[in-house]
């Protein structure tokens, strides 16, 4: 696991063994106040930790002040070029910004929004994207290469730490998986600065869905990543729905019920699938409350006795089946044999009623 320093967003913690937190991007004009924070009640209700807004103008940076006020989640301000925005946004109360220090504009600009960040007690995010790399990098390595991000990412934060800035977060971020992994783990070898991970521009569908769970389960699986962002074409609350069950199925945030099933094969002699699905729909409301309280169980529907016992030894509950028939189980004990029409309900009577 990597060990990283710890800044605060608000009242989430990022880096220093702090929990990964999730986060998204509303996709609302942000001078509309009344529908970007719906957006953003949304998001906080699918599981976002921390919301990020664009400041694009000072009508939105007013907007923005209007926003925070009602945000019940930390919200970053999302700026570019006008270092003016920065400060409007960090005097409307932004728990964070991003900034690329390169697109601010001259040294002394630049210095006036750390010391604006500074004196707030505020974070800033350093975003480096493979779409707007500096030209001398791009040259210097023939090309957008994970070498060019990671230099230009180092340069970004050196920069800012000459200021005397020290809470940084970096993020690093380019839509070639394989491009993405190599530029964070280069990164992670020369700097303790947190990261927050993602795959930029991932896409539309089934597709950017595999793409943002590759790319981030990788990074989560050798210890990289604070805080993190899936990034989708469409409505950001599937973002966030995505990032947590790629936080449970990596293990990193265990809360809810990880049901395991087995694929089937010629063994099995009940119709497995349909009994998956079922006991699936029937846990859901349980796993969004244990959810929400950050408690986790495991069940397992298994189709025969190769694997069956093994499950039900690492498993809180669950089914082993046999022909047309099968065992419920709690904490690796055989409770009781049903026949297959019963197996779902006995096993939702026993899980709801051990709770």
């Amino acid at each position: 696991m990597r060990t990283t320093r710890q800044v605060s967003c608000g009242k989430v913690r990022i880096g220093g063994g702090a929990p990964v937190s999730v986060q998204s991007m509303t996709n609302t004009d942000t001078r509309d106040v009344s529908a970007t924070l719906a957006q953003i009640n949304a998001l906080a209700g699918a599981g976002a930790d921390i919301v990020r807004c664009t400041v694009p103008d000072m009508q939105a940076a007013e907007a923005f002040a209007k926003i925070r006020k009602s945000s019940p989640v930390p919200l970053v301000a999302d700026i570019h070029f006008d270092y003016r925005l920065a400060i409007a946004a960090i005097d409307a109360g932004a728990d964070k910004i991003r900034i690329n220090p390169g697109n601010i504009g001259s040294k002394e600009r630049v210095k006036a929004v750390l010391d604006r960040a500074k004196s707030a007690g505020i974070p800033i995010r350093i975003g480096v994207n493979s779409g707007s790399l500096e030209k001398e990098l791009i040259e210097k390595y023939g090309g957008v290469t994970a070498e060019a991000m990671c230099e230009s990412a180092l340069n970004a934060a050196a920069y800012a730490q000459s200021f005397g800035f020290e809470d940084i977060v970096v993020s690093l971020k380019c839509s070639d998986v394989a491009m993405n992994h190599k530029a964070h783990k280069l990164f992670a070898e020369k700097s303790d600065l947190p990261l927050h991970i993602g795959l930029t521009e991932a896409g539309v569908g089934e597709d950017a869905r595999i793409k943002s769970v590759a790319a981030l389960s990788a990074l989560l699986l050798e210890g990289m990543g604070d805080t993190m962002r899936v990034s989708l074409t469409g409505d950001p609350v599937e973002e966030v729905l995505l990032s947590r069950k790629i936080l449970k199925a990596c293990g990193v945030r265990r809360a809810g019920i990880d049901l395991v099933s087995c694929p089937t094969c010629g063994r099995t002699e009940v119709d497995l699938e349909s009994i998956a699905l079922q006991v699936k729909n029937g846990l859901a409301p349980l796993s969004e409350r244990l959810e929400k309280e950050g408690r986790f169980l495991r069940v397992s529907v298994m189709g025969c006795v190769v694997n069956g016992p093994g499950e039900a030894r690492s498993s809180d509950f669950g089914i082993a089946c046999g022909k047309g028939e099968g065992v419920l189980f709690a904490s690796g004990k055989v409770v009781k044999k049903l026949p297959e029409t019963e197996l779902v309900s006995g096993l939702l009577d026993l899980i709801n009623n051990s709770l």
